[in-house]
C-alpha cells in the first residue's frame, strides 16, 4: 500500500504544533468546553505522529478517558497521507464521522473524509427495478416493506440502510434488495454510474480519511488476498496507513473472513436467485429449472446428514464422514457443477448469468476444501443456527441452518505477510492490549513484529473512583455449590448499590439461573439480555433509576453509560474462552503440539483483556465512582491470578464486604 502525495496538511492550517494543539492554552482548551489537559492524550499524539511520519508500526494501549480518537485524528490530518481508520463497531464509525470529525472541521476547515460499511448495509438501484418488474414478495409486510425502500430509493443520496428508520430492522425484503457482490455485474450494470456502491468508491478515492470497521477492512482485505492484487478487487483505496481502533478484536475478526464456509443457506440462495434471474431474463429453461431443482434436493439432504450437535462443535472426523456419505458428497459437489455447466450453455449470457456461474463454481471450491483439505493451520467446524438473516425464523428439512466452516488456527503468518509487511504503518490501539504491562501476547498472535509500544496512563483516578471487591468464602465457580452461593452475594451487593448495576455473565445458562434466583428478592428493576434489542435495553437502563442489567459477552464492551445510573459492574466469573469451543481448543492443541504452554501463553492473556473490557463498563468519566465485583476468588488463590490483578488499573482491592459498604456510605 505506497505512500500519498500531501493533502490533508494543507487543509488543516489552524492545527499548529502538537504540544500548542492538546497543550493547556492550545487550540483544543479553546474550542472544547469540556477541555482538560490530559497529558497522556498529548504523548500518545506524539507518537503516533512518529510512527507515521518514521513509516513504523505502532501499539498503544490508551486507557478509558485518554482521548485517544484524538490522540490519532490530528496526527492522521497533519501527517497528509491518506489513512484508513478502522474501528471496531458501527457505532464507533457513527462517532468518529459525525461527532470527531465535524469538531475538528470546527478548527481546521472542511475536511476529505468518507465512511464506509460493507456492501449489504447498501440498496441495488438494479435489484429495486427489477423486483418492481417482476415481484417476488410474499405477504402484506414484504409488499408494504418493498414500497417504503422503493420510494426512499427515489431521495437517498447514499442508499445507506441506516436512513431508513421506517423500516423494520428484521425486514426480509432488505436482503432481496442490497447490494451484495453475489448478483453485482459491477460496470456492465445499467445501473454502474449511479451505484451507490460506485457513489461510495468514488469518494473513498478522493478522501484523505477513510473510516471503516473491522469487518469491512479485513472482508476486503480477504478479497484483495483471493484476488492476487488483481486492480479493481475490493472497494477499499490504497492508503499510506491504517488505525485500528479496538485493535483487541482484530484476531478473531480477520480468522473469520480468512476462513471458508459453506451451508445449506448458500445452496438454497443460489438456487433461488438462477430461478429469479433467469425467470426475469426470460431465460429460465426446463433443464437449468430442473437442475435447480436438484441442487437444492441434494443439497437438503447432504446438511441433514452431517453429525449432530448444538451451536459450534468441531468437525474433526470428516474422513470417516466422506467414508460413509462420500456418494451423497459428490452428488452434491456434481449438482453445483452441473447447474453451472447448464448456465453456460445458454445460447444468450448477459452479465448476472457469468455471476451466477461463478457463483456455482467458488461454492463448487468451498465445499471441496471444508470436507477435504488437509491443511494443519485450519480447524473445521459446524454450526447450527435456529434463526436466519435478518432475525426471522428459517427451517427446512435440516432442522435449521447448517454451516461448515473452516478457520485458520494462528493468523499471525496470514497477517503479517499481506497486511503488516505491505503496509508503511499500523497503529493498533484500544483500551484493553496490554497484559502485565507488555504487548507480547497481541503482537504475537497478529504477527506484528518490531513494533513500537506505549502504556497511556489512564486520566482517571482509579483508586478514588473503584473499589474492587473479591469474596474469598464463595466455592470455585466450577462446582454446584457456585451458583446459589453467587446469587446470594449479588443480590447482597445490589442491595449496597441500591441496583444501578450490570451483572455480566460468562455464560447464558448462568445469567438466566441467577435472574430467576433473585427474581422477586429484588426490589429493583430488572432487566435482562435477549428480551430486546441491546440498544433498547440499554436506553431503558439508562433511563430506569436502579435499574439491574443481566448481561452476557455483547455488553462486556462497547457499552457506554456515564454517571450514577451504573454504580457496579458485577462478574461472576474469570472470563476463560471456552475451552471446547473448536477454534479455541484448535488454537490450544496447537500451542501445546508446539512446545508451548496454551494456558498461560493463551487462555490467560485472552481472559485478562475480557476481563479488562468488562471492568471498562463502570469508569467512563472523571465523575463516576462505583463498584467492581469478581465473584471468582481464584484471582487471588491462583498462581495466574497475578497476571489479572497485575494488569487491571490500580483500583481499591479488598475482600471485605464491609468495605464495600463504607465505600458507599451505608455504615
Amino acid at each position: 500500500m505506497p505512500n500519498h502525495e500531501p493533502t490533508a496538511a494543507a487543509a488543516a492550517p489552524h492545527l499548529g504544533s502538537l504540544h500548542g494543539f492538546f497543550g493547556p492554552n492550545g487550540v483544543l482548551s479553546r474550542a472544547h468546553a469540556q477541555y482538560e489537559f490530559r497529558r497522556g492524550q498529548l504523548q500518545m499524539a506524539e507518537e503516533v505522529e512518529k510512527a507515521l511520519a518514521d513509516k513504523r508500526h505502532l501499539i498503544v494501549e490508551a486507557g478509558t478517558g485518554t482521548g485517544k480518537t484524538l490522540a490519532y485524528l490530528v496526527p492522521v490530518i497533519r501527517s497528509g497521507k491518506r489513512v484508513i481508520i478502522s474501528t471496531g463497531t458501527k457505532n464507533l464509525q457513527e462517532q468518529l464521522y459525525l461527532k470527531d470529525i465535524p469538531f475538528l472541521e470546527t478548527i481546521t476547515g472542511k475536511l476529505r473524509v468518507c465512511y464506509m460499511k460493507g456492501r449489504n448495509n447498501y440498496l441495488c438501484r438494479q435489484k429495486v427495478y427489477d423486483l418492481e418488474d417482476s415481484p417476488i414478495l410474499t405477504g402484506l409486510n414484504e409488499v408494504e416493506h418493498f414500497r417504503i425502500i422503493r420510494d426512499w430509493e427515489k431521495t437517498t443520496e447514499t442508499g445507506d440502510r441506516a436512513e431508513l428508520a421506517a423500516l423494520p430492522e428484521n425486514s426480509p425484503v432488505w436482503g432481496k434488495l442490497d447490494a451484495r457482490t453475489d448478483a453485482c455485474s459491477g460496470q456492465k450494470c445499467q445501473q454502474w454510474e449511479r451505484c451507490f456502491i460506485t457513489e461510495m468508491r468514488r469518494k473513498a478515492a478522493e478522501s484523505d480519511i477513510v473510516i471503516v470497521n473491522h469487518h469491512l477492512f479485513f472482508a476486503d482485505l480477504a478479497i484483495k488476498r483471493a484476488a492476487e492484487g488483481a486492480p479493481d478487487a475490493g472497494i477499499l483505496p490504497e492508503a499510506g496507513a491504517v488505525i485500528f481502533d479496538e485493535a483487541h478484536e482484530l484476531e478473531d475478526v480477520a480468522g473469520s473472513y480468512f476462513g471458508v464456509s459453506v451451508s445449506n443457506l448458500r445452496f438454497s440462495e443460489l438456487a433461488r436467485d438462477i430461478e429469479h434471474t433467469l425467470r426475469q431474463k426470460q431465460l429460465l429453461s426446463a433443464s437449468i429449472s430442473t437442475a435447480a431443482v436438484r441442487l437444492r434436493d441434494r443439497s437438503q439432504f447432504f446438511f441433514s446428514l452431517l453429525p449432530p450437535g448444538d451451536g459450534r462443535f468441531s468437525f474433526d472426523n470428516r474422513r470417516e464422514f466422506l467414508e460413509e456419505n462420500g456418494d451423497e458428497y459428490l452428488g452434491l459437489a456434481n449438482a453445483t457443477g452441473r447447474l453451472a455447466h447448464e448456465l453456460s450453455t445458454l445460447p444468450e449470457k448477459p452479465e448476472e448469468v457469468f455471476n451466477l456461474i461463478r457463483r456455482c463454481e467458488e461454492l463448487r471450491v468451498a465445499l471441496g476444501f471444508v470436507l477435504e483439505s488437509q491443511d494443519r493451520n485450519t480447524v473445521f467446524w459446524i454450526e447450527r443456527r435456529s434463526f436466519g438473516d435478518g432475525g426471522q425464523r428459517r427451517k427446512d428439512r435440516t432442522g435449521g441452518n447448517v454451516f461448515i466452516t473452516a478457520t485458520p488456527i494462528d493468523v499471525s503468518q496470514i497477517l503479517r505477510q499481506t497486511l503488516f509487511e505491505m503496509l508503511e504503518t499500523a497503529v493498533l490501539t484500544s483500551a484493553t492490549l496490554a497484559v502485565s504491562g507488555n504487548f507480547e501476547y497481541i503482537a504475537g498472535r497478529l504477527g506484528l513484529q518490531h513494533a513500537r509500544t506505549m502504556v497511556v496512563p489512564s486520566h482517571f483516578d482509579y483508586e478514588r473512583q473503584a473499589v474492587l471487591y473479591v469474596p474469598p468464602d464463595l466455592p470455585d465457580p466450577r462446582t454446584p455449590q457456585f451458583t446459589a452461593r453467587a446469587a446470594d452475594r449479588i443480590r447482597k451487593l445490589l442491595e449496597i448499590t441500591r441496583g444501578r448495576a450490570f451483572v455480566l455473565f460468562t455464560s447464558y445458562a448462568q445469567m438466566n439461573e441467577i435472574h430467576d434466583r433473585l427474581l422477586g428478592e429484588l426490589e429493583y428493576p430488572m432487566l435482562l439480555q435477549g428480551t430486546a434489542p441491546k440498544s433498547a435495553l440499554l436506553d431503558e437502563f439508562r433511563n430506569t433509576p436502579n435499574a439491574v442489567l443481566f448481561a452476557t459477552s455483547s455488553f462486556w464492551q462497547g457499552v457506554d453509560v456515564q454517571g450514577e445510573q451504573l454504580s457496579a459492574v458485577i462478574i461472576d466469573r474469570l472470563p476463560f474462552a471456552v475451552p471446547n469451543d473448536p477454534v479455541v481448543a484448535a488454537r490450544i492443541n496447537a500451542i501445546n503440539a508446539d512446545g508451548g504452554n496454551a494456558f498461560f501463553q493463551y487462555q490467560v492473556p485472552a481472559a485478562v483483556i475480557s476481563l479488562k473490557q468488562g471492568f471498562g463498563r463502570l469508569i467512563r468519566s472523571l465523575h463516576d465512582r462505583g463498584l467492581l465485583a469478581l465473584l471468582d476468588n481464584r484471582i487471588i488463590k491462583k498462581q495466574y491470578g497475578r497476571v489479572f490483578l497485575e494488569s487491571l488499573p490500580r483500583y481499591t482491592t479488598t475482600t471485605d464486604i464491609a468495605k464495600v459498604e463504607d465505600f458507599f456510605g451505608i455504615r
